[in-house]
This record gives structure tokens, sequence and C-alpha cells, in this order.
């Protein structure tokens, strides 16, 4: 068995646990390093507006989609050890290619490669085709996010299946609600940090600094992963502990290996369409908040990246009570004798009403910004205590040998969400700014036709403002749209899902 064999259980499997906390907030880290700088530093550069942002954010989720899809499918296959080496390598490139958009973008437009990060910047003002700079740069930013994507796909598939290799069921959901927090602080480093890498070094050098913080962590990964049974920090008392559930063996000890499940086996039962359709409503809401906040307090509040750090960070902070999304459902299973499955759907229902807040924060926002910052915090930790447990839920039904793929399917499903709300979102983001915006009272198209089916231009309504104008932008009645969208999303998903599966049924 090992070397470590005391009487007193070991407790490895936390340090396992940290290793995908840590992992997770690198992940977030990573897809958070376009949303803090594009509006200040990178828009300006290559004349995005929010539908050019909206498409790439768009297409992101549903690169990443897929690649969750097939991400389960090859966790399983490669196994644990190398399938997270593999998906973290991947998105770690994809994470610093973005750096290199800019003088990609200069190089194709003038020929010249060599310019650098500054050097290109000054190329660039010299394009006088604004529209072959915003779909050149858009493009290649495209193609940094689907290799971003694709590795990112990776994380969740080989976290759920690392936790059930280490953890009972009954503490899975509290274990995921741990190393799920990674998201958070993720979320919560980067408006401390990245704006101000980017201020003082370059927007490149915040992709670049933050990019290699995953091939760090592979180094650690190396070192510490084993299968529990293999493991010499894992005595046969936690290892007991760790395999309780109907006296568990791993596949890997026993003679007749656990058979492969096919997509067309998991896709018949309902239990695979409950947690795709719970993934499908609600993780759109969690990257609308992930990817749009910083936009929104520059929007609507007028803040500039280094200035919405402070409510960012305490929004993140609150977060973080999402903690007790794994305590919840193990007070449910220990203290009043449910089932894990009845458990986690009692705690997520409660989970549940809590983004209704989302309805309050736009009109309530016109008295402080801290207002609708400590809505969506609210609303934010109650979507990972969400997550935490939906992704239990694979865990509690499955068998060990289908949890990364089914995971997949769930994560391709949730991606496919977020598609359609950063999609729209940009696009009903824009419509808002220009179709119902006033000028002295006055529709901005009525005021001024020629924009109809025009980009309005850079800094229009900063210059009218300057010229004593009194502009109301519309932008603010889109946000309140997709704040209710994400309000409801949540009882939804539950009641299709409590439909789907009422009770409690494993797949053996």
């Amino acid at each position: 068995m090992g070397s470590v064999n005391s009487l007193k259980p070991s407790s490895f499997r936390w340090t396992i646990c940290v290793l995908l906390f840590v992992a997770t907030t690198i992940n977030y880290l990573d897809r958070q390093v376009l949303s803090l700088t594009w509006k200040d530093f990178i828009a300006p550069e290559f004349h995005w507006n929010n539908s050019d942002y909206g498409n790439i954010t768009a297409l992101f989720s549903i690169f990443y989609a897929v690649g969750m899809l097939f991400a389960g499918k090859f966790v399983d296959w490669m196994d644990t050890r190398k399938g997270f080496l593999w998906a973290i390598a991947i998105w770690s490139v994809g994470a610093v290619l973005h750096a290199f958009c800019g003088v990609a973008t200069s190089g194709i437009l003038t020929g010249n490669w060599l310019a650098g990060f500054r050097g290109s910047k000054e190329l660039i003002t010299k394009v006088s085709d604004t529209s072959a700079i915003i779909s050149t740069s858009v493009t290649l930013f495209v193609f940094a996010r689907f290799v971003l994507a694709i590795g990112e796909a990776g994380n969740f598939p080989a976290a759920i299946k690392t936790t059930a290799e280490y953890f009972p069921k009954k503490d899975r959901a509290f274990s995921t609600s741990i190393w799920n927090a990674g998201a958070t602080v993720g979320a919560l480093a980067a408006p401390v940090t990245i704006p101000f890498i980017a201020r003082a070094m370059g927007w490149e050098w915040a992709f670049i600094i933050i990019g290699a913080l995953g091939f760090l962590w592979m180094g650690l990964w190396v070192f510490y992963y084993k299968k529990p049974h293999e493991h010499h920090k894992v005595n046969e008392h936690e290892l007991s502990y760790i395999n309780q559930d109907h006296a568990e063996i791993p596949a890997e000890q026993t003679a007749v290996p656990e058979r492969k499940f096919s997509y067309r086996e998991c896709f018949s039962y309902r239990q695979t369409w409950a947690f795709a359709f719970g993934k499908f409503m609600t993780d759109g809401v969690w990257w609308f908040f992930l990817f749009w906040t910083p936009a929104y307090l520059s929007s609507v509040y007028q803040m500039d990246s280094t200035q919405s750090a402070f409510p960012l960070f305490v929004l993140y902070v609150i977060t973080l009570l999402s903690i007790i999304g794994g305590w919840l459902p193990k007070y449910f299973v220990e203290k009043k004798g449910m089932n894990a499955y009845s458990g986690r759907m009692k705690a997520m229902l409660i989970f549940a009403f809590f983004p209704l807040l989302a309805l309050l924060a736009q009109p309530l926002g016109s008295i402080t910004y801290w207002i609708p910052v400590l809505i969506i915090g609210i609303a934010g930790a109650a979507h990972q205590a969400w997550s935490a447990n939906i992704f239990s839920t694979v865990g509690d039904m499955f068998p060990k040998k289908a949890i990364a793929t089914i995971t997949g399917i769930g994560g391709m499903a949730g991606g496919i969400g977020s598609f359609i709300i950063n999609k729209s979102s940009g696009v009903l983001f824009d419509h808002a700014h220009q179709a119902w915006s006033t000028v002295n009272g006055v529709p901005l198209l009525e005021k001024y036709p020629q924009y109809i089916n025009e980009r309005l231009p850079d800094g229009l309504f900063e210059d009218l403002k300057k010229s004593g104008a009194v502009v109301v932008d519309g932008i603010d009645k889109g946000y309140m749209i997709i704040f209710s969208i994400g309000a409801v999303a949540y009882l939804i998903a539950w009641g299709v899902m409590k439909t789907l599966v009422p009770k409690y049924k494993e797949i053996k």
C-alpha cells in the first residue's frame, strides 16, 4: 500500500483539493485578462465596439462548449494525470498567444512583423482602413481564444474526475465547493492585478505574465498526483474512507476493467439531460457577470479599469460565500438523513432564489453603484454554490469511468448557453447604446439619422457631453434585460431538472 500506515487516517486528499483549487484559480485568471483590458487598452487600439467584444466572448463560449464535449472523453481516455497536464499546457499557450495579436495585426496590415509591442501600436495608427484593423484584430483574438478555450475545457472534467477519485460521495460537494472557489479567487485577484500590469507594462504583458502561471502548476501536478491506491501519502485508513460508498474498489485494482460509456449511451439517460439543461440555463449567467461586469461599470458608471478594481474586488469577496454551497447539502445528508441527491437538490433550490435580486440591480443602481456591485456579488455566490452541487450530481449518479464524459456533455451545454447570452449581449448593448439613447431629450438617431446603419464614431458621447448636451445612454436598458433573464434562469433550471430526475437513481 505504501509507507504511510499509521492508525490515524491520512488526509492527503485535501492536498489534491488544493491543487485543483490553484488550477481553477489560474483558469479564471487567464480568461479574465481580456475582459479587464479590452475596454481601456485594446478597444481604442483596434476600434472595437460592444458587438466586436461580444463576438469574441461568444465564440470563446462555443469553442469551450465543443471542447468540453471532447475534453471529458479525452480525460477519460488519457486518465486524470496526463489529461490535466495537456489541458493546462494548451490553455497557457493560448493565454500567451493573446499578447501577440497586436504584432500580428500590424504584420498582416503593414508587412512589418518585427516592430514589437510598442512599434506595432504606432504602425496600426497609420493604417487608414479602420474596418481592416477591426476584422483582422478580432480574427486573431478569436484564434487565441480558440486555443485558450480548447485547453480550459479540460479543467472541470479533470477536476470532477479527480474529486470522484479522492472523495466519497458525501464529501464531494464540499470538496468541489472548495476547489471551485478558485473561480472566485481568480476573478477576485484579476481586477487588482491585471489592469495595473496593463497600465504599467502594456496589455500584452498582462496576458504573458498571467499565462505563465499554468506552466508552474504543471510541475506541482507531476510531483504530487497519483491515484489514491498508488500514492505513498494515502494510508489504508484514508483509502478505506475514500472508497466507503458501496465498498467501491477502484477499477485499477480489479482484474476486470470498468467499461467505457459511449456518447449514445450517455444521452439515453434522463440524468444526463437534467445535468446538461441545468448547465445550459445557468453557466451563461455566470459568464455574463464574469465577462461583462467590468464593461458594465465602465459604460454605466464611467469607471476605467483601475477605478473599478476595488468594486470588483469587493464583488468577488462576496462571491466567496459560495463555500456554503458545499456545507449545506452535507448538513441535509448527515443531520436530516437525506440521500446525497435529495440534499443537493434542496440546497440548489435555496440557492436558485438569490439571483432574483438581480431584478433590482439596475433600478437601485441610480442610488449608488455599490448596490448592483453587492447584488452581482450575491448572485455570483449563489451561482458558485449551485455550480458545486450540480457538478456533484454527476458523481452521485454515474460510475467513475463516465464522470468526465458526462461533465463534458454538461459543459458543452453550458458553453452553448454562454454563447447565446454573450453574443446577444454584445448586439443588444450596441443597439441600446445607439437606438435607445437620447440627446437633450431627443432620440439619438432622430437627431443624427446618418448613424442609423453605421457604427457610432469613437468618442461621440464624450464630445456631446463636452459641448453641454444632456446625454442619456440607452445601454442601461440593455443591461436591465440581461439581468432579468439571469435572475429567473436558476429556478427554471431547477424545475426542469427535478422533473427529469424526481428521485435519486444511480446508473450502474
